[in-house]
């Protein structure tokens, strides 16, 4: 008895230590209130970030053929104008914003996303304003390159119009910006929109008029201070992971918080890569060509982040015309868009460790949302699916626990025989076990079985952004954070109270005290959890209940005839 006790704590240890750490990792980062962050760097704090100066935005990296020669980003260009009328770009999916005056996107919302629960406004996930700086950027850098910071002021690019947008009927949208410089070389910069896509491809264009050969390398950069995450969903204090991921064919997926980029600055060469900053349930993502090596670096100026990739060199003959491309995503983590977008662009819906698990159960949830139209309903199905898989199992551990609580006055005329003699007291205990046929571990292993797929689907109720503002019935309106009355915790500890009383009683007093205690404990612990989380939690108590109770009194009157 003490044996199988101590093996349930234990588990119930490891599971909430196991869980603690996976808050920590993932969403224990501290939260900036702030759009302008001091930053100390060798002990000299550097000037904050204001939207109103871009000079640290337009910085760039070393060129490939550079890297012999110069730091890791070369100085930056005197701060720019920003242009007071922005091309507006609206598609099914996003609303786009681009500064003329080097034609890179600083607004992006997400119109199929809300910001808060309730609210109309639509989701920013770029922006530049007085509370937060967070944009993409592209350009020609190198020899020729008009970005490039020793080439002259920064494109100032021309549009036929500064509406755009994808109408009913159409599956893309090309908007052009063009530029032609005093050698007569011409640069089109291309952004390309399709229906139903968050990947924007985006291309340059050069033709070169001039007398002499042009180059010039294409940089994709996403810059960022160190503001708070709209969409993030705080529960116990605590926000989703925030900062940069790198793939490549040797790490997949490889982090790097804002402290990791801030000691040690990122400088690889990738082929077949992508760069992208994560937060919760959306990123953005430069994806460039994978069939040369691009060279991914990182930098932290007056406060602000910069990663990003540069291309090898393009070169473009005088009279001859010649391109370069990569596809930038802005938009949700959706596995299958993301499987689209780029191999292993998936990884940034981290279901952690057990992702094995969390997976199959994702899909058999949406399976069943796509049936029920009710994520609560789905949660509750997907519960009487993993309580059926487990049945057969679950009953053999009820029938232990039944015959551990039928011989239970048997142990205690035991322990009033043996007193505090622990040896002999153990001994008689395991030929009584073996007397009687009884597995004292027997009620261990379905706990143990199931915890997988509770910390599995605590991942994917926290990860998947189809379950954001997912409502369940009444006060439950958000089954990815806390029951805002705690509601549920409260059933389930009380579910758990009723679920003790059909379990054998301990021999040890301690032992009984803390049974008695451990449901007070388990409510608590749950206060804080998604509500989704918690409702699979009493559903299955209230199925394992009937179950046990069922197969205790088969047992009781088995032995009583």
């Amino acid at each position: 008895m003490d044996f199988r006790r101590g093996i349930i704590f234990a588990g119930l240890a490891i599971v909430s230590y196991m869980l603690i750490l996976a808050w920590n990792e993932d969403y224990g980062q501290n939260e900036y209130q702030q759009s302008t962050y001091q930053e100390e760097s060798n002990g000299v704090p550097t000037e904050s970030f204001s939207a109103s100066d871009n000079s640290a935005t337009n910085s760039e990296f070393a060129t490939p053929e550079q890297a012999k020669l110069a730091s890791a980003i070369d100085s930056a260009k005197p701060a720019k104008q920003v242009s007071s009328e922005l091309i507006h770009i609206t598609t099914d999916l996003l609303d786009i914003k681009i500064d003329p005056v080097g034609g890179n996107i600083v607004s992006t919302l997400m119109t199929d996303y809300n910001l808060t629960l309730g609210s109309e406004a639509p989701l920013p996930l770029l922006e530049s304003n007085g509370q937060r700086h967070y944009v993409v950027e592209s350009g020609l850098f190198g020899k020729n390159g008009h970005d490039s910071s020793r080439n002259g002021p920064m494109p100032v690019y021309q549009t036929d119009k500064t509406e755009y947008a994808l109408l009913d009927g159409e599956d893309e949208l090309t908007v052009d910006l063009k530029f032609v410089d005093d050698s007569g070389v011409s640069v089109t910069k291309q952004y390309i929109f399709r229906r139903d896509d968050y990947v924007i491809s985006t291309r340059f264009l050069v033709e070169n008029k001039s007398s002499t050969t042009w180059e010039g390398n294409l940089s994709g950069k996403i810059v960022r201070d160190r503001s708070t995450d709209p969409s993030s969903q705080n529960s116990m204090g605590m926000q989703s992971y925030l900062g940069m991921v790198l793939s490549s064919k040797e790490e997949p997926y490889e982090k790097f918080d804002f402290e990791d980029m801030l000691e040690v600055p990122v400088n690889r060469q990738i082929q077949g890569g992508w760069i992208a900053f994560i937060q919760h349930y959306f990123l953005s993502a430069w994806i460039p060509d994978d069939s040369v090596a691009q060279t991914y670096q990182t930098k932290v100026k007056n406060g602000v982040y910069l990663m990003g990739f540069i291309s090898p060199a393009t070169i473009v003959e005088p009279g001859q015309s010649g391109s370069v491309s990569a596809n930038l995503y802005l938009g949700p983590k959706i596995i299958k868009r993301l499987e689209n977008a780029a191999p292993k662009l998936d990884l940034t819906v981290d279901y952690g460790w057990l992702f094995f698990i969390a997976y199959p159960l994702f899909l058999l949830l949406d399976f069943l949302y796509g049936i029920v139209l009710n994520w609560g309903v789905a949660i509750i199905l997907v519960t009487v699916v993993v309580k059926a898989l487990f049945f057969k199992l679950s009953a053999a551990s009820y029938r232990s626990m039944a015959n551990m609580r039928r011989v239970a006055p048997k142990l205690q005329s035991l322990k009033e025989q043996f007193g505090d003699d622990r040896s002999k007291m153990s001994q008689a205990m395991m030929d009584l076990y073996k007397k009687e046929k009884i597995n004292p571990l027997g009620g261990c292993l379905p706990i143990l079985v199931q915890m997988p797929v509770f910390i599995a689907l605590y991942w994917v109720l926290l990860e998947s952004v189809q379950l954001r503002h997912a409502p369940f019935f009444f006060w439950i309106t958000d089954l990815s954070i806390k029951d805002p009355y705690f509601v549920l915790p409260i059933l389930m500890g009380i579910s758990m109270f009723f679920q003790m009383q059909l379990n054998p009683t301990p021999p040890d007093p301690m032992q009984a005290k803390v049974m008695k205690i451990m449901p007070v404990m388990m409510t608590v612990f749950f206060l804080w959890f998604p509500s989704g989380l918690v409702l699979y939690w009493l559903v299955n108590n209230i199925l394992s209940i009937a179950q046990q109770w069922v197969i205790t009194r088969q047992i009781e009157k088995a032995a009583e005839q």
